[in-house]
């Protein structure tokens, strides 16, 4: 098999064309006299670290029918990332070190990306007895980031002892920012639209309370937290402030709240229905602005694959949750880069270097250079296709994006130097 290649003038993080080769997993050489067997032609393409996704949904073990490890990857694969970090709500919960081991193995075997797991909270996702926090750390997988995602760590005392805890061996707690009580029954973002459509609201409050009490918390037991799926303008703002005083948060925000609005409720279709829910216009533009000005350090897919049967019903009975890793590069080229908002280098930063920071994963999120693993993608900014949900990868068909036109397309992806995706194919017959 071979195992150097060289790609000609690529334009490295968005800048200047220039050659990079690599060989045995390495990149070996950028610019004059790199040389490969298979020579690949970069020309218009732009080359990006290997993205990492700070929040994936495998489904893996218990919910196969919706999306397993492998298929996850290969979805992750298509959409340019050589390493997702899988959440726990899995069947099992993944709260104990066998657990996140089976899933990270599963992984490794599959080759498409490197899978980091989850690992929960609290037991079984209940709230109230912390899981095997230790355990799952020191555990083959080396779990970093811990979330009870899918449900909020809602008790303050929990919520303390868990990062109270992780600081022992440089861990991160991931909430999942939603007052239980003030969102029971909760199907949309509630505003003047709920009230038209008759379904019941979810409070900006509901998220804005939690990251709130919880910025105060990580500065009271001096631990790092990190808010997931940050939607609103308020929330933001309190992250903003949190920063400003040198609290230890970060925060993420995902591609369908960078594009995607209340409005499309309207529809009743419930492929827009997620949690959080899409918010208001004026919501969007507030994680537009703060992607742009560092506030929210990084986007994460929450690629929430579910069965057709799921989400194709009424809307109240359908399930949160859209697909993600396939469109995400597309969604921010759209709203950040081609806005002017981000530069290539930064969706490098936040799509990559800052999230595997952020989950502690040292072979990932490196800098294109020489000695480093190559884990890269190439992506052609001036590509552009229209979505269909039947071409991709997952299990699933749940794309909110269906049958939008989107800018961007992967054309290839490399994880430590081995092909994934080819000629804006999926490799078949990956191994690791």
């Amino acid at each position: 098999m071979t195992s150097s290649y060289v790609i000609r003038q690529a334009r490295l993080l968005g800048g200047d064309p220039t050659d990079i080769a690599f060989e045995d997993g390495v990149i070996s050489t950028i610019g004059a006299g790199a040389t490969g067997d298979v020579e690949i032609d970069g020309t218009g393409l732009v080359a990006l670290p290997g993205l990492v996704d700070l929040h994936t949904h495998v489904r893996e073990p218990g919910r196969e029918d919706a999306e397993t490890v492998l298929t996850g990857s290969q979805a992750a694969a298509r959409g340019g990332f050589t390493c997702v970090h899988a959440m726990a709500n899995t069947e099992p919960v993944a709260d104990t070190a066998g657990v996140v081991e089976q899933v990270w193995r599963l992984g490794r075997e599959g080759g498409y990306c490197d899978v980091q797991p989850v690992g929960a909270v609290t037991v079984g996702l209940q709230g109230t007895q912390l899981a095997e926090l230790g355990a799952m750390a020191d555990s083959a997988a080396g779990v970093r980031v811990f979330s009870d995602d899918g449900k909020c760590v809602s008790d303050a005392v929990v919520m303390r002892r868990a990062l109270e805890y992780v600081k022992a061996f440089d861990g991160v707690v991931a909430q999942h920012a939603q007052e239980p009580r003030l969102t029971e029954g909760a199907q949309m973002n509630e505003g003047p639209l709920s009230g038209e459509l008759g379904l019941t609201g979810w409070p900006a409050v509901a998220e804005e309370a939690i990251i709130a009490r919880d910025v105060l918390l990580a500065e009271h037991v001096g631990s790092r937290l990190h808010v997931c799926h940050l939607s609103t303008r308020g929330s933001v703002e309190i992250v903003r402030w949190a920063k400003s005083r040198g609290i230890d948060v970060t925060a993420e925000v995902t591609p369908h709240h960078l594009l995607l609005s209340d409005d499309l409720v309207r529809s009743y279709d419930p492929i827009y229905k997620v949690n959080p829910p899409l918010r208001s216009n004026d919501d969007v533009e507030a994680v537009r602005e703060g992607l742009a000005d560092g506030t929210i350090d990084i986007v994460a897919t929450d690629h929430a694959p579910h069965p057709m049967e799921d989400k194709e019903c009424e809307w109240s009975a359908a399930a949160f949750g859209m697909l993600g890793l396939e469109t995400a590069l597309s969604v921010v080229q759209q709203t950040m880069v081609d806005t002017g908002r981000l530069t290539w280098a930064q969706v490098a930063t936040a799509m990559s270097t800052k999230p595997a920071e952020i989950g502690r994963v040292t072979n990932q999120g490196r800098p294109l250079a020489v000695g480093e693993p190559a884990n890269l993608v190439l992506v052609d900014p001036d590509a552009s296709r229209t979505i269909d949900p039947r071409d991709t990868a997952s299990l699933s068909r749940n794309n909110p994006y269906a049958g939008l036109t989107l800018p961007g397309e992967v054309v290839a992806t490399f994880l430590r130097g081995r092909p994934t995706v080819q000629d804006r194919a999926l490799v078949k017959g990956v191994t690791s």
